[in-house]
């Protein structure tokens, strides 16, 4: 338990955060893997290069220090990332060393404003905050092995099924080899992929939305070939993407971890919106899936946001679902509009997403909202939803890699009282 000494140090230490976080994670981070490579088994290296991993990081520290006398309002945050360790098998073995490279880069940055004072201080908010993670993160480990057909850790499933749906988005259906039943999820959580590229040394976890209903024999995801960026011609593409496009075929194993996540389809009986761009159709798909499957008679608006025809996963099943349900419709936008795309059939809308073309096809009530795309995309949404002067608890909302700013999970501030 931190003193309320202690408690008034940590939120002194704010603006230093807000200044020095991402060096100092940086540092953690270099200082952490160079004392043990093993963990490089657990972090995405990509996120590393681009600084998301360390970002994602200074982020959630940051609001921490700022929660440090409420941390009751921290259990959005906690949450989701309890659900990414768990979904990357973070132990409790692994919090001390995490905890002593985190106090070495606070040491390392802040030099001699590091005092003995603020080190002890921000030992035992560390302290406090792996108490908490490893209790949360416990209990969802013995949640997810001991529901019916659960498991630890990672165990083989089977290709039974792979899907070009665009250009860029390739389905695989897994199957558990060992013919177990499989757990239920719930829509719009992932699953995490355990895979050994041929002459890597390493493992490498990826984490993939579920991109169907629950059937409780196999689960689908649907996965985006990462190319290089253009700014970068000869830098290669994404290491697991590429791999699971080009060389698991049907047949071929992989290990799969039990579905995480915090960002799913609430249960309620208000209209739902379905807001996605790209790749991040996958969660919404299998939102309305669900849905669907369940005979809902929701109003369900499925908005997307593609490139173009040749990007535009899922199309048919889409329109098919919006023709034959009569509480479904569906509204989409193309950026490119080509020659032959026809309206109503391929786009709705050619352009980016707007307030102006969006507005006249929302449901009537208090709909929630649940968006996930590039980042453009989502800011761009959350706009159109500020001027809507939709609450923060009618919005959801999913980051596909280290999330950058935990402002949508966290607590409100009068949530306490």
């Amino acid at each position: 338990m931190l003193t309320p000494e202690q408690t008034a140090i940590i939120k002194a230490t704010v603006p230093a955060l807000e200044a020095h976080g991402e060096t100092i994670t940086r540092t953690f981070y270099a200082s952490m893997f160079a004392a043990h490579p093993e963990l490089l088994n657990i972090f995405n290296p990509a996120n590393q290069k681009t600084g998301r991993q360390a970002r994602s990081l200074a982020a959630s520290v940051l609001a921490y220090a700022a929660h440090i006398d409420h941390p009751e309002r921290l259990g959005g945050m906690v949450g989701r990332i309890a659900h990414k360790h768990v979904s990357l098998e973070v132990l409790p073995e692994h919090y001390p060393i995490v905890g002593e490279h985190l106090l070495g880069a606070i040491a390392s940055v802040l030099g001699d404003a590091a005092t003995p004072e603020i080190l002890d201080a921000w030992a035992a908010a560390y302290g406090q905050l792996a108490k908490i993670m490893i209790g949360v993160e416990g209990g969802m480990y013995a949640q997810a092995a001991g529901q019916p057909g659960g498991w630890r850790g990672f165990k083989p499933f089977r290709v039974t099924r792979k899907v070009q749906e665009s250009g860029v988005i390739a389905s695989l259906v897994l199957e558990p080899v060992d013919g177990q039943p499989l757990p239920p999820f719930r829509p719009g959580q992932y699953l995490s992929l355990k895979v050994r590229v041929p002459a890597q040394e390493r493992d490498q976890i990826r984490q993939y939305s579920l991109s169907d209903a629950p059937n409780g024999r196999s689960y689908r995801i649907a996965v985006k070939r990462e190319l290089a960026p253009q700014t970068e011609p000869f830098a290669p593409g994404g290491l697991i993407s590429n791999y699971l496009h080009d060389d698991i075929q049907e047949g071929d194993e992989l290990l799969v971890h039990t579905p995480a996540g915090d960002f799913f389809l609430q249960d309620s009986d208000r209209p739902v919106v379905l807001m996605s761009g790209g790749v991040g159709i996958t969660p919404m798909l299998s939102m309305l899936n669900t849905l669907v499957a369940s005979g809902s008679t929701r109003p369900v608006l499925f908005v997307h946001a593609a490139l173009g025809a040749s990007a535009h996963a899922f199309r048919e099943h889409v329109n098919e679902v919006a023709r034959t349900q009569p509480n479904v419709r569906k509204l989409v936008y193309y950026t490119e509009v080509g020659a032959g795309d026809r309206p109503g059939e391929h786009h709705d809308e050619a352009g980016l997403i707007r307030m102006e073309t969006l507005r006249p096809h929302l449901p009537q009530g208090d709909a929630e909202y649940y968006y996930c795309g590039p980042e453009g995309f989502t800011r761009a949404v959350e706009n159109i939803l500020d001027r809507l002067n939709v609450p923060a608890e009618r919005r959801f909302t999913e980051t596909f890699g280290p999330s950058q700013s935990f402002a949508l999970v966290l607590a409100p501030a009068g949530s306490a009282d």
